[in-house]
C-alpha cells in the first residue's frame, strides 16, 4: 500500500511553494534581511554601502553572463543546422579568417577589462577603512568569537552560541549567541581580524563581509551599516569539528543606546561571572 500525503503535508508544501513563488518575483522580506529564509533566491538584502556595490557588481555581472550564453547556444544551434551534412555536404576547407581572430581576441579582451575595474575597485573599497570612527577587533577562537572595543575603554568579550535548550523566544536556532557586537548606525567602523589557532572566516552576508581570521596575520576590513537590526553571519572557514557552531551577530542601534551600551559593557566586562550583556537590557 501506498504511504499518503496528510491534508497538513499538502498544506505545507504548497506555502512553500507560494513562498519561493513570491520571493523569486517579489523580492525578499526587507525584514528577513538579517538572515537567511525558507527557499531564499539570491542575496539577502544590503544593508551596507560594500554591500551595495557587490549586489550592483553582481548584477551587472548576471547581464554579461547571460548574453554570453545565449550568444553561444545560439551559435552552435547555428552550426548544427547550417552545417550539417545535408545541408553542408561539401564543406569549406578555409581554415584561417582574419577579421574573425581579430574579433574572436578583442571582444573578450573588452569583456575582461570591462569586469576587471569594477572587480578591482571593489577589492580597494572593501579593503581600508575610509576615516574610521572606531576600531573593532575580532579574534577567532576554537570555536567561538572574541570581540574587543579599544575606543570605548580597552574591554572585551567572548561570544558563544547559545545551546538549543537555552533558546528564547525570538532567538534563532544555530545563529544567536550570548553576546552580540554592537555598532552605532551611520558609523564607519575599522575591523581588525585575526586567528587564535587555525584560520576562522568572519562571514556576515547583509554586511557584505567576509575577511579570514588567520593566526599571525592581521587582516583589516570596514563596515558602516545603514540601518537598526540584528544581522548574522557564521564562519564559512572550516576550522574544526565545531565550525558549524560560532555564529555571529550584529546588532545595529542609534549612537545614543550605542553609548549607553559601551558604558555598562566597560563595567560589566572588566569584571568576572556576570551575565552575558544585551541592548535590551540597558
Amino acid at each position: 500500500m501506498l504511504p499518503t500525503v496528510s491534508d497538513r503535508t499538502r498544506t505545507a508544501l504548497l506555502f512553500s511553494f507560494l513562498a519561493a513563488f513570491a520571493a523569486l518575483f517579489f523580492g525578499a522580506d526587507p525584514a528577513a534581511a538579517s538572515q537567511p529564509y525558507p527557499w531564499q533566491l539570491g542575496f539577502q538584502p544590503s544593508a551596507s554601502p560594500v554591500k551595495d556595490y557587490i549586489g550592483w557588481f553582481h548584477n551587472i555581472l548576471l547581464v554579461i553572463i547571460t548574453l554570453i550564453t545565449v550568444f553561444v547556444l545560439a551559435l552552435l544551434l547555428y552550426t548544427i543546422v547550417r552545417f550539417r551534412a545535408a545541408a553542408n555536404p561539401t564543406p569549406s576547407r578555409a581554415t584561417h579568417n582574419t577579421l574573425l581572430e581579430i574579433v574572436w581576441t578583442a571582444v573578450p579582451v573588452v569583456l575582461l577589462l570591462a569586469i576587471a575595474i569594477p572587480s578591482i575597485d571593489l577589492i580597494r573599497m572593501s579593503d581600508k577603512a575610509p576615516n574610521a570612527d572606531f576600531t573593532l577587533k575580532v579574534s577567532g577562537h576554537q570555536w567561538y568569537w572574541k570581540y574587543a572595543y579599544p575606543d570605548q575603554g580597552e574591554f572585551e568579550f567572548d561570544s558563544y552560541m547559545v545551546a538549543d535548550a537555552d533558546l528564547k523566544p525570538g532567538q534563532t536556532r544555530l545563529l544567536d549567541v550570548d553576546n552580540r557586537v554592537v555598532l552605532p548606525v551611520g558609523a564607519t567602523v575599522r575591523v581588525v581580524i585575526a586567528g587564535a589557532d587555525v584560520i576562522h572566516s568572519w562571514f556576515v552576508p547583509a554586511l557584505g563581509l567576509q575577511k579570514y581570521a588567520m593566526p599571525g596575520r592581521l587582516n583589516e576590513t570596514w563596515v558602516r551599516v545603514d540601518k537598526p537590526g540584528v544581522y548574522y553571519g557564521q564562519c564559512n572557514q572550516i576550522c574544526g569539528v565545531n565550525h558549524a557552531y560560532m555564529p555571529i551577530a550584529v546588532e545595529a542601534v542609534d549612537k545614543a543606546t550605542f553609548e549607553r551600551w559601551a558604558a555598562e559593557a566597560k563595567r560589566r566586562f572588566a569584571q568576572n561571572g556576570l551575565p552575558p550583556l544585551s541592548v535590551a537590557a540597558i
